[in-house]
């Protein structure tokens, strides 16, 4: 790590290309949306699909890469795969990132002053 501005060094090579996968996979919007009802609490394949709108093939599909990235892990129980993010860093960057936007948009569509209004 190289000094930068702020006090903070700059990141390696390597963990600029890893941050950039992972937010490039939360990049999808159906994906996001996954990891943040598991960051909610865990579930299987027929749940998130039916709580993200998805098809039952394409959440899988996007689970198997979630997966493969390390953002999401899952177990067995019974015959079901359960999910669940078992990273606090990631819930964490997707909770906050999420958060925020969603007090913007609040903010962006609250009631309007008169002084907001052209005269």
């Amino acid at each position: 790590m190289t000094a930068g501005v702020g006090g903070f060094g700059d990141p390696s090579a390597e963990v600029l290309a890893d941050a950039a996968a992972a937010f490039g996979l939360l990049a999808s919007s159906a994906r996001l949306h996954i990891v943040w009802v598991l960051a909610q609490g865990e579930s299987d394949v027929t749940g998130l699909a039916e709580r993200v709108g998805g098809a039952l093939p394409a959440v899988s599909q996007h689970l198997t890469k979630l997966k493969l990235a390390g953002l999401v892990r899952s177990r067995r129980e019974g015959r079901r795969q359960v999910y669940f993010v078992d990273d606090p860093d990631v819930v964490t960057v997707v909770r906050l990132m999420v958060g925020q936007l969603t007090d913007r948009a609040a903010l962006a569509t609250g009631p309007r002053r008169i002084s907001d209004v052209g005269a």
